[in-house]
């Protein structure tokens, strides 16, 4: 087997140097072992400890289909030129190229994400071999993408059992390897999977997924003995998961010698937590370590329309978002494999060259290369083969604020660092980041603004510098969004955004405490507190099962205070279909044992993959002060249906208006002893009710309607007619009977003049028949405020 020339060059190097030291003394010689910095426009300092055939590759799959749209990639002089020839004279040493069965629909139209079939594959290999770069294949197993959400079997798989997958496994891998071999590609590993987490080829299980494992590894070892058999997991962050992993392929002798790990900054831990996951499987199982996709933003900006996978502070805060900031997170990463030890590879920067196909503002222009040519992460060709991703999020680049090049395709001074990593590099010292606050506060904590912040340096270092925040955290009133700024003494600008939230009701809705005795379950397929996935914390929901399943989940609370409540919820997972779905609930039961005139609001979680999760939030509900309010999350699955739910919350909203009175005379309303007072007398008080009710129950009704709806309440109280002493009362009306039906005229309401006529009110014999007028006249137009406001709202929503 070749080895590539970046490599061969960096061994010849290191050897000169080494035959230069035998004849200097002392220092002398190891000055000469050690190269000096590069001068640049970023800071990496040099890794002491990195092998001289250490892998520093990338994965550039969707090339062709760049290229195909137009994208140009230029050299550090700004001159058009190969992107193979680029990344071979940066210092790249390997290209990964995923590979797809079939990502093409029977009319020949692709997929997206390049269209890398066997064929398209090969043609990348090709000219990676011939810019001297090594090649990784890695073959997952489907017509698409293939992840822990994902892992569906190519379309002329479907139906058969796993012994034929296997099969099949071994007869792809065979004739794709043998198809590399003749084209002369210098494949020197090839990777059986793509984070294959719980699953590869449609297949669950780890007895039968390590079938297909076994079927793929013998494939390579007969068309390419001395290839890396490489296998791919994701999660190196879970406590315990990848010795469970690595303990499961041990026990079934499964045939590999690369254990590869996916590790992006953003959500995988520490790089010291994968050094320590990594040397473990290192050690205990003597198979080889590499990192086979990680990548970080330089920008926040969007290159092409389509919204990236980061895209705020908050996706991406353990590095600087900026090119030094993207340097520094590559040379993290490449430093905690390299201290893996003798058993570390290398790592491949995933897709930094997936570039737009044009500006945001020629969207359209955009959209039309991205389903001719396959140039952005999915057409709408994949609806077909994956209907609840692709089929629904289908467009261009979600990664091109994460590439190692600009928009026009020049070279970031990031793309050197695969060459800086050798060599260190320096630059004068610079800002590259002032740290940017976000706190997140339950109604009534105190705002505790930071007295300083930490300062990043190109170089690597921090300082804190003192800063003082305007405007004052006496601006804060209540739940919402405050934005400060804030100017530290050195002049430096930054924001600090104070999120706060109601306060959460619920007892552990983030299910982080032992004692779930609050949550009432049922169903099947539930388990409540684990470890999986969770989106904050350490521990969510989970659910799944392999035959059609219903499970809930719900807990009931007191209401403290008259007002209206939301309930929220987070939820992750996939493999929904069509009927399928989960949903959240909050109703609201009532006042002990009286469930009358409340309200219920629910809404649907999307299952739109892995860690892509859905938030909802319910409409609001009002309930009075001890009202029992419910939250629930309710699911109706096909099998296979999988997923986590997290931070269940109920929280008083805050009203677009002060509602203070209208909740008082409400609660007022409620207290009535209703046998004290005449029918007629309480018709006028249950009409004025329903409406302060609606009013309540809808956040954006202006404070005018409040204010009127709370009037005409108080005004129907007051005018209440006491029955006659010794006189027996006559039956009251449950109260709320008077409310407008949804959609109806409240005109129509019991005790409207249309419905009661003025004598309505005015045969109390203790209000003035003006009064009654004036009054009823008053519901009228509430009522018809309040359907105006309903139907504002709703068309907002839909």
């Amino acid at each position: 087997m070749s080895r590539t020339i970046p490599r061969l060059a960096a061994a010849v190097t290191a050897t000169t140097l080494a035959l230069g030291a035998l004849a200097l003394p002392g220092a002398a010689a190891a000055a000469a072992d050690t190269p000096s910095p590069v001068d640049s426009t970023i800071t990496v300092p040099r890794i002491e400890n990195l092998p001289d055939d250490f892998i520093g590759g990338v994965d550039v799959s969707s090339v062709l289909s760049l290229e195909q749209s137009g994208v140009v990639f230029r050299d550090a002089s700004g001159t058009p030129g190969d992107l193979f020839a680029i990344l071979s004279d940066a210092g790249v040493t390997d290209i990964r190229i995923r590979v797809w069965n079939d990502p093409f629909d029977a009319a020949g139209n692709g997929y997206g994400g390049g269209d890398v079939d066997v064929t398209r594959a090969v043609e990348i290999g090709r000219r990676a071999t011939a810019a001297g770069l090594g090649v990784l294949v890695d073959f997952h197993y489907s017509d698409f993408w293939a992840d822990p959400a994902k892992q569906q079997a190519p379309k002329a798989w479907e139906g058969m059992s796993v012994d034929e997958k296997a099969v099949a496994t071994g007869e792809f891998t065979r004739d794709a390897l043998l198809r590399f071999r003749d084209a002369g590609v210098d494949v020197e590993m090839v990777q059986v999977g793509n984070e294959t987490n719980g699953g590869v080829a449609g297949v669950r299980g780890w007895d039968d997924m390590a079938e297909i494992f076994d079927a793929g590894s013998a494939a390579i070892r007969e068309v390419l003995p001395e290839a890396l058999v490489v296998l791919h997991f994701t999660n190196p962050e879970r406590d315990g998961f990848y010795a469970g992993v690595a303990r499961e392929l041990d026990a079934r002798d499964v045939d590999y010698d690369v254990f590869a790990s996916s590790y992006y900054p953003f959500w995988h831990g520490s790089p010291e937590n994968l050094t320590s996951v990594l040397s473990d499987i290192a050690t205990t199982y003597d198979k080889k370590v590499l990192v086979a996709e990680t990548s970080w933003a330089y920008t926040l900006e969007d290159g092409d329309g389509h919204p990236n996978v980061v895209k705020t502070p908050a996706d991406a805060e353990r590095y600087p978002v900026s090119v030094q900031g993207q340097a520094t997170a590559f040379r993290d990463v490449a430093q905690a494999v390299a201290d893996v030890g003798d058993a570390a590879l290398g790592l491949f920067y995933w897709e930094p060259a997936w570039l737009p196909v044009g500006p945001p503002d020629r969207l359209e222009a955009n959209r039309a290369l991205w389903e001719r040519d396959g140039s952005g992460w999915a057409s709408s060709y994949a609806g077909e083969y994956d209907a609840e991703d692709a089929g629904e999020w289908f467009g261009g680049s979600a990664w091109d604020n994460q590439a190692l090049f600009d928009h026009d395709g020049s070279p970031l001074a990031s793309l050197d660092v695969f060459s800086y990593i050798r060599t260190g590099a320096v630059a004068p010292r610079t800002v590259s980041d002032v740290e940017r606050l976000s706190l997140t506060i339950e109604e009534g904590q105190p705002v505790d603004l930071a007295p300083s912040v930490a300062v990043s340096y190109s170089d690597g270092t921090t300082e804190q510098h003192d800063v003082v925040w305007t405007p004052g955290t006496d601006a804060v009133q209540g739940v919402g969004v405050y934005t400060f700024a804030g100017t530290t003494a050195s002049g430096l600008s930054t924001t600090a955004t104070v999120t706060v939230v109601g306060r959460n009701l619920l007892g552990n809705g983030g299910f982080e405490d032992a004692d779930t005795s609050m949550w009432q379950a049922g169903g099947d397929g539930m388990t409540v507190r684990t470890a999986d996935d969770p989106r904050s914390g350490a521990y969510a929901t989970h659910f799944y099962a392999d035959e059609p399943y219903t499970f809930s989940l719900e807990q009931e609370v007191t209401a403290p205070e008259a007002g209206f409540y939301t309930a929220t919820a987070a939820l992750q997972g996939g493999a929904g279909g069509t009927d399928g779905h989960v949903r959240l609930t909050l109703a609201n039961l009532g006042h002990g044992d009286d469930d009358s005139a409340r309200g219920t609001a629910s809404v649907d979680f999307g299952l739109d993959g892995w860690r892509a999760w859905s938030t909802p939030v319910t409409d609001s509900v009002f309930a009075a002060a001890g009202d029992r309010l419910s939250v629930g999350v309710a699911a109706d699955l096909p099998a296979g249906a999988w997923g986590t739910f997290d931070d269940v919350a109920l929280v008083r909203a805050a009203p677009a208006a002060d509602a203070t009175a209208l909740t008082a005379a409400a609660e007022r309303a409620d207290a009535l002893d209703r046998t004290l007072y005449t029918p007629a007398s309480l018709t006028a008080v249950d009409a004025a009710l329903g409406i302060a009710r609606a009013v309540l129950a809808e956040p954006a009704t202006a404070q005018g309607d409040v204010d009127a709806a709370a009037t005409a309440l108080v005004a129907a109280l007051d005018a209440l007619v006491a029955v006659p002493p010794g006189t027996e009362s006559p039956t009251a009306p449950e109260p709320g009977t008077s409310v407008p039906p949804a959609g109806g005229d409240p005109a129509a309401a019991p005790g409207s003049p249309s419905a009661s006529g003025s004598g309505a009110l005015a045969s109390s014999g203790g209000a003035a028949p003006v009064a009654a007028l004036a009054l009823g006249g008053l519901l009228v137009a509430l009522g018809a405020t309040v359907l105006t406001v309903r139907r504002l709202v709703r068309s907002q929503r839909a």
